[in-house]
């Protein structure tokens, strides 16, 4: 038995990366996870193709983040399928992990990109959390994929930025509110990590080694770094955290 046997979880940015990594790691040890993702369906299929190889339980939900009623679109797709699979609406775990980036410095900055990026990063994750309330299990857990970009100066990525601070905010808020149903709510926030959408910024051997470089252990983190601690503060064994946002970045900076 998994220490996440019986347990639903929906990972938002499923399909590649960071989420993918997460709802492996999930599955792997007993939860039915909902793989959620917007528009590539080939990368999402590839993850449920990982988890139920591995002898894991997940299935795919797509909604498009960022758009009017994405919420209310993303669980009612959500409750349809859970319905098909002959189990119930409720959740145990949600994890906020879907986001974009844009670089723009205070001069470059537009209210285009101002409005894409807290619509993503910000916004989707205040009304998913909103929407699941109500099928959330007591005991249940809240987890947002924030970014150690939120409390570092980035003056190149500032709206990026500013929509993880207020990830965090909403975290603290949260975990203070929810606390009577013994829900936990944290976030971790990664560093420098070899995904696809940090693919831009490694792009020649040296500048990945000047970004190791900012780390203690002089390397970049791996997906399977951020989803090890998602994994913990998913399972019973972090039901005395709450209210924290956890740096996953490999000491960067130190």
């Amino acid at each position: 038995m998994g220490a996440l046997s019986g347990k639903t979880a929906l990972v938002t940015g499923a399909s590649r990366g960071i989420g993918r990594a997460i709802a492996q790691q999930l599955a792997h040890h007993g939860a039915l996870v909902a793989i959620h993702y917007g528009h590539n369906e080939t990368a999402a299929n590839e993850t449920l193709t990982h988890i139920t190889r591995a002898g894991g339980k997940a299935f795919l939900v797509r909604a498009e983040l960022g758009t009017p009623h994405d919420a209310e679109t993303l669980y009612t797709r959500l409750e349809d399928t859970l319905t098909r699979h002959h189990t119930g609406p409720e959740l145990d775990i949600l994890v906020n992990n879907a986001g974009t980036s844009g670089s723009a410095r205070i001069h470059d900055a537009t209210p285009e990109l101002f409005d894409h990026l807290f619509a993503v990063n910000t916004k989707a994750p205040l009304f998913l959390i909103q929407r699941g309330l109500k099928h959330l299990r007591d005991n249940g857990r809240i987890i947002n994929i924030s970014s150690a970009a939120a409390t570092t100066a980035y003056p190149e990525s500032l709206i990026y930025s500013m929509t993880k601070g207020a990830l965090n905010t909403l975290t603290r808020a949260l975990a203070k509110e929810l606390a009577p149903r013994n829900i936990t709510v944290n976030a971790v926030a990664p560093g420098y990590t070899e995904t696809d959408m940090n693919a831009t910024k490694r792009t020649t051997p040296h500048t990945t080694a000047a970004l190791a470089a900012t780390t203690a252990f002089n390397r970049l983190g791996h997906p399977t770094d951020i989803a090890d601690i998602v994994t913990f503060l998913a399972t019973d064994h972090s039901r005395w955290i709450t209210g924290h946002t956890i740096d996953a970045s490999g000491g960067t900076h130190l």
